[in-house]
């Protein structure tokens, strides 16, 4: 029983081919016209209250981004930046300390930060679906793969019977499950790491859902089988069109799957790019830090390391919250937080190194 074993392509989800051996791109051209966003993230605030509060961690820190049909953004930065607490703020599935403070989350044209969690589980499962770090945190070892499978499209697409049986053979043969009228029948335990991941994105699209967030959604698969899942969210996304959050720590998935990265830091997104520009030409120190400190083939020289630790998100550092790890970091760093600066290549950083030569907002 392999991880990604089966059939070699799925069955169509839509009229587009899959291309095997070329690297997969969105449905839309990044470089194409734009339509309105699908996700529309301005000023988002959001802060964990701790103490009776007094004590304010601000885990989310002024975040904006757009993101339109087809198209993927990654989100990428160390431990604690708040990549998971920006996604769980778009889909109101925060912790009980933590609340949106400020900003706005449109979605469709809906304000989302405005809904009741009765309004939002309308929203979640059946227009957003969310993919987690671990498979077995999101699947019930007591029920079988087909109710799980099948609960979204159950209670938002409203089939039943021999209708919704089909639906969740399909959805297991687009994720390339082998015999899903067989595996269908099975239990979480009875899937290997891979599969289990690959049920967990059948779930996500159960619903139809026009966006889809995942969270390291491959972080405890071997380098192999992790291949093999990022290849079939490429086929999944060309074929149906979903946009797509993308949340991890390994530069080399961002350069294989998205179409725009944002570089978060201490709450903030501190350099947003085409992914092309931003392997090409990193404009903020911390970015220019994360690639210099993955391994080259071939290379022997010492590997770049960050000096220091992340700040405390409850005690910030005056300025920029980068400086006391930065090497590039001049005076004005240390009293005065940069804006963002909007670049000719389309890319946008938070860095006084910028100030000269660039679009201020």
């Amino acid at each position: 029983m392999g991880g990604l074993d089966g059939p070699p392509k799925p069955p169509a989800l839509g009229d587009a081919p899959a291309q095997p051996g070329r690297p997969s791109k969105s449905v839309r051209d990044p470089g194409g016209p734009k339509g309105a966003p699908v996700l529309q993230v301005s000023d988002l605030r959001t802060h964990f209250f701790t103490f009776g509060g007094s004590r304010v961690v601000k885990a989310v820190d002024g975040v904006s981004f757009a993101l339109r049909e087809g198209e993927t953004l990654g989100l990428v930065g160390e431990s604690g930046s708040g990549k998971t607490t920006t996604c769980l703020s778009i889909v109101g599935l925060l912790p009980r300390a933590a609340r949106i403070v400020g900003g706005s989350v449109r979605f469709e044209g809906e304000e989302l930060t405005r809904k009741s969690q009765r309004e939002l589980r309308r929203v979640r499962g059946r227009r957003i679906a969310v993919i987690l770090q671990d498979p077995m945190a999101s699947l019930n070892p007591l029920f079988t793969i087909f109710r799980q499978v099948a609960e979204p499209a159950f209670f938002h697409q409203h089939l039943r019977g021999r209708t919704l049986r089909a639906r969740v053979q399909h959805l297991l043969k687009a994720v390339r499950i082998p015999s899903p009228e067989w595996r269908m029948r099975d239990y979480p335990h009875q899937m290997s790491g891979g599969m289990r991941q690959r049920i967990v994105g059948a779930i996500a699209l159960a619903g139809g859902p026009s966006l889809v967030i995942a969270d390291e959604p491959t972080t405890n698969l071997d380098v192999t089988i992790q291949a093999q899942y990022l290849d079939l969210l490429k086929d999944i996304q060309r074929e149906t069109g979903v946009a797509l959050i993308f949340v991890t720590h390994n530069l080399g998935i961002v350069a294989k799957m998205c179409d725009r990265v944002a570089v978060m830091y201490a709450g903030k997104i501190i350099e947003q790019a085409p992914v092309q520009e931003l392997f090409d030409d990193p404009k903020h120190p911390y970015t220019r830090a994360l690639l210099g400190s993955v391994p080259k083939l071939g290379s022997k020289e010492p590997l770049y390391s960050i000096a220091g630790q992340p700040p405390n998100l409850a005690s910030l550092p005056p300025g920029c919250p980068f400086h006391p790890r930065c090497r590039e970091a001049v005076e004005r760093c240390a009293t005065a937080e940069p804006p963002d600066f909007h670049q000719r290549d389309g890319s946008v950083a938070r860095c006084w190194l910028l100030e000269h030569g660039a679009a201020r907002s």
